[in-house]
């Protein structure tokens, strides 16, 4: 039913080659304004689809069509046809792929555990203890080997500032652990042709999906740059201080000298500093301040003021 006579088998095979010609032709085209990265996944898509179309043809399905020429035409269409789609999937699709995602299908997901990584200035400074403490850190909290090896260091200092410090950070992580409700692990893995402790914190962050949990500036803004999220202490103390608005009316004492003629300095409890205009006369005592302004930056927060009206006449 499917029989050919040889003129029609001429002209069909004839307009199949054009067409295959044609084709061929364009893929050219195609492949030259292509980058490297896309024509590699339409390689690999191209195959994966020749793989297909053998399977395909191969099947029970074309074993009961007639012989040569209608059968060799058909498999060849397919084979071409499923190559053409694996090779512009594969083109698509690699282009959308990332470092990343590459890492999440090739190494076993710990995004379930939730993982947070501490570095040596979160950890000497000591507040992560007590927010530790109040149930607000969910997951595993993560303390690389490589920044054990540096709080020892610095505990081992000659210096006895730096060696109080290393010291405090080893007190903070002995409490932290002895805590039945906080999970904290000892990570082993270390990154030998990495010498700097900051690229190595970033680098574990992506090898765990982790957060990163510092004080750190510097580290901060690398980290972020680079896809790791970054929870900063510092920022979190600074959204929990209490709202000072214009207008308010606080009692302080008047600590020292400001940069300016005529201010003093006074400090919140929570270290905030105020810079008060004419206070220079009155360092000592304690006085009712009118707050004018309030300046937030990266450091911290600000607040400037002027003397109440029943302290201006002092």
């Amino acid at each position: 039913m499917f029989g050919f006579h040889t003129s029609e088998a001429a002209v069909f095979g004839t307009v199949w080659g054009l067409t295959v010609g044609i084709l061929i032709v364009f893929l050219e085209l195609l492949l030259l304004k292509l980058p490297s990265l896309a024509i590699l996944g339409g390689l690999i898509g191209g195959m994966l689809g020749l793989i297909l179309a053998n399977l395909l043809t191969g099947s029970s399905l074309f074993l009961h069509l007639p012989i040569a020429p209608f059968t060799s035409y058909i498999r060849t269409s397919v084979t071409l046809l499923f190559f053409l789609v694996g090779l512009m999937v594969g083109v698509q699709r690699i282009q959308s792929l990332t470092l990343q995602s590459l890492r999440r299908l090739f190494i076993e997901p710990t995004s379930g555990k939730n993982y947070k990584i501490l570095d040596t200035s979160v950890i000497i400074d000591g507040r992560i203890a007590d927010i530790s403490e109040t149930g607000f850190l969910e997951g595993v909290l993560v303390i690389p080997q490589f920044i054990l090896q540096e709080l020892q260091h610095i505990a081992d200092s000659p210096d006895p500032i730096k060696r109080n410090r290393g010291r405090r950070g080893l007190e903070i992580l002995h409490k932290i652990q002895k805590r039945v409700d906080i999970q904290v692990e000892i990570h082993e893995r270390d990154f030998p042709k990495i010498k700097e402790i900051d690229a190595k914190l970033v680098e574990l962050g992506k090898h765990l999906q982790a957060k990163l949990i510092t004080n750190d500036f510097n580290l901060n803004k690398v980290a972020e740059l680079q896809g790791v999220p970054v929870l900063n202490v510092n920022q979190l103390a600074n959204a929990l201080k209490p709202v000072v608005l214009p207008g308010e009316v606080m009692e302080v004492l008047v600590l020292k000298e400001g940069k300016e003629y005529g201010q003093g300095i006074a400090y919140l409890d929570d270290g905030t500093m105020i810079v008060i205009d004419n206070a220079k006369k009155l360092i000592g005592k304690t006085v009712g301040v009118a707050v004018t302004s309030v300046l937030q930056t990266t450091a911290g927060r600000m607040i400037f003021g002027q003397l109440a009206v029943k302290d201006a006449a002092r």
